[in-house]
């Protein structure tokens, strides 16, 4: 007897630009662990696909924002899967509220994801392209920005 079919809606977009040292991907859509997770996997894939080791995330999820053991989750899930695979992942939640963003990061270094946090692209930009002008692997060392 076969089981239930189940289809998976993607309830996002992703658009993903090549940039000068960096891919810049953007997604909108509903805010939901699943989406995450997907996403995640899309621009890994075309980093991989790119030949890409930078990226910039331009997250602008509506709904309600995620709770602290489901982004536990999706980062610690993430860290096993792309672990290795970047030298810097700039991050962006447009609707981000309270830490849980800072707790991601947090978290995700502490796996030896090189990845920081910013309430702005522009912020986020300017910390990749002293991650570029630094060289390899200096995405895990670089200060923490502040913005």
């Amino acid at each position: 007897m076969a089981g239930p079919a189940y289809h998976l809606r993607v309830e996002y977009t992703l658009r993903v630009e090549q940039t000068a040292g960096y891919l810049h991907a953007t997604v909108t859509g509903r805010n939901t662990a699943d989406n995450v997770a997907r996403y995640m996997q899309e621009v890994m894939q075309e980093c991989s696909a790119r030949r890409c080791r930078r990226v910039l995330i331009e997250e602008n999820l509506e709904g309600p924002r995620l709770g602290t053991m489901d982004v536990y989750a999706l980062v610690t899930a993430g860290a096993r899967q792309f672990h290795g695979l970047l030298e810097a992942l700039a991050f962006v939640d447009l609707n981000a509220e309270g830490g849980v963003m800072r707790f991601a990061e947090d978290l995700a270094v502490n796996r030896g994801i090189p990845v920081r946090v910013f309430r702005t692209v522009a912020g986020a930009e300017q910390w990749l392209a002293q991650v570029g002008a630094a060289g390899a692997g200096a995405g895990a060392t670089a200060p923490k920005p502040s913005a």
